[in-house]
């Protein structure tokens, strides 16, 4: 079983326009990852936000791997996708991310949004989709020493 290193460093967190946590970030310099852990019940306006909350952290951190994990959230962010796909992966990429780890949300309406997107980003940066963060860590740690 894989687990995150004790060494990070919190990079913030993102709220909803009523002050609700839906998103926080945090650096493991050890094993050059970002860890995105969403909360709450997301629509599209706040994935957006918080994509763009991390456009900055990717820029000074550039790292390769991106473990986003939605497991304590919900939510329909279906407007999100084309904005994701054209604006924020392009930047992200160019900015280091080499692959992208994904834990579903036990939400199955966010889960079908969720391989959507995998199926739209995949086309340009290896994803893998998991029901579970140790198993998506193996599978990061996999792509990094591949690359």
């Amino acid at each position: 079983m894989t687990s995150l290193s004790t060494s990070y460093l919190e990079l913030g967190t993102v709220v909803d326009d009523h002050g609700q946590l839906i998103a926080s970030f945090r650096h493991y310099p050890d094993q050059q990852l970002l860890y995105i852990r969403w909360t709450g019940n997301l629509t599209g306006l706040e994935v957006i936000k918080v994509a763009k909350a991390a456009g900055p952290i990717q820029q000074q951190y550039h790292c390769p791997l991106l473990l986003n994990d939605k497991t304590d959230s919900t939510g329909d962010w279906s407007e999100a996708l084309p904005w994701l796909e054209y604006e924020w992966l392009p930047v992200a990429m160019e900015e280091g991310l080499r692959a992208f780890a994904y834990v579903f949300s036990p939400d199955l309406q966010n889960q079908f949004i969720s391989v959507e997107f995998a199926e739209h980003v995949g086309q340009h940066l290896p994803i893998q989709l998991f029901y579970d963060v140790s198993t998506a860590l193996e599978w990061l740690r996999r792509q990094h020493a591949a690359a």
